[in-house]
């Protein structure tokens, strides 16, 4: 680093004095197109259903996510992300509904697509455990075991039926050894040459998955926990490696989550491999901050831009995140 001349000469503060000094030497912006915005699908016609552990955020029915997509299109959020609550009666240990075409991932990103097409990208995740009746996100032995090759079978069926529904980026988040490369071939060999993959990449076995959880209907229903196949808090060379190998796998980027307890991964990320790096601000870091600013810690757009904004200075390309429609209207003032 080079060194800098003493004080009086240099005064830090000269450049902080003035709003438009701040703005014209700000080292990281944050902008819309940085957003993708998850939306919870729920069942039914003009169905809005709020999720009492998210404060502010709700399921849609398909006819709504539209709504919302055409919202997010009109802010300047370039993509969507999509998350099914399965109803009940269609979840199996086999987690058979993913592959149906007509299930409400399908159709809602039909739906989108039908009626922005190209406006706006749609994210669609890759993993069982919205549809099984245990929660797990793979396919289970009589031990309760996820077992990962006979999963790897259904992820690239489930992937399939995502893009040919007209998905622009399959996301896995199950967590599975050599998932992406499987999906990248089946999607090769199946014409979708262009649709991505985000894989998350180094998801960790985390405690802030809670509110999610409710939100897509698998936290009464999960059988034991994620610890055999998600990560360990505690590793973070462990991550470069599940980087590594999926990009080799044919990752077009790659995915860290949570976000905020995990900055050092997604700097480490974006210091060691040549892709874009994404982070998933997850329900429970989302929850907290809307607890907070409820019981008057601190100002809640204050603290939704302060963590936002801590994504992009560690290196990231952009953020999943369910402040993205509110951020997306502070930034247009």
């Amino acid at each position: 680093m080079t060194q800098t001349p003493a004080f009086p000469r240099t005064r830090l503060r000269r450049t902080r004095t003035s709003a438009w000094s701040r703005a014209m030497v700000r080292e990281n912006i944050l902008t819309p197109a940085d957003l993708i915005w998850p939306l919870f699908i729920s069942d039914g016609d003009e169905v809005e259903e709020p999720i009492a552990s998210l404060p502010g955020v709700s399921r849609w029915s398909v006819d709504l996510i539209v709504e919302r997509a055409k919202e997010a299109r009109d802010l300047g959020i370039p993509c969507v992300a999509l998350f099914p609550n399965t109803p009940t009666d269609k979840r199996s240990d086999d987690g058979a509904e993913a592959l149906n075409v007509d299930n409400l991932m399908c159709r809602a990103t039909k739906a989108i697509k039908d009626a922005l097409g190209d406006d706006i990208g749609v994210l669609t995740d890759v993993a069982l455990d919205p549809y099984t009746a245990h929660g797990q996100d793979g396919l289970i032995d009589a031990d309760g075991y996820v077992e990962n090759d006979r999963t790897l079978d259904m992820l690239t069926k489930q992937a399939l039926n995502q893009a040919n529904a007209g998905a622009d980026i399959i996301a896995p988040s199950d967590m599975m050894d050599g998932r992406v490369g499987a999906i990248r071939d089946t999607l090769e060999l199946a014409n979708h040459h262009n649709v991505q993959i985000m894989s998350y990449a180094a998801k960790y076995a985390s405690a802030f998955y809670g509110p999610f959880r409710d939100a897509v209907g698998s936290s009464g229903t999960l059988k034991g926990d994620k610890k055999s196949y998600q990560m360990d808090a505690a590793n973070s060379d462990e991550a470069m490696r599940e980087i590594a190998l999926d990009i080799a796998e044919g990752a077009d980027s790659v995915m860290v989550k949570p976000g905020l307890a995990y900055l050092d991964i997604i700097y480490r990320a974006k210091t060691e491999f040549n892709v874009p790096v994404f982070a998933y601000q997850v329900s429970g870091e989302y929850a907290l901050v809307a607890a907070g600013a409820a019981a008057g810690i601190g100002d809640r757009d204050a603290l939704m831009m302060e963590k936002l904004i801590a994504f992009k200075r560690a290196g990231c390309s952009g953020i999943l995140t369910y402040f993205a429609a509110d951020a997306a209207r502070l930034l247009h003032g």
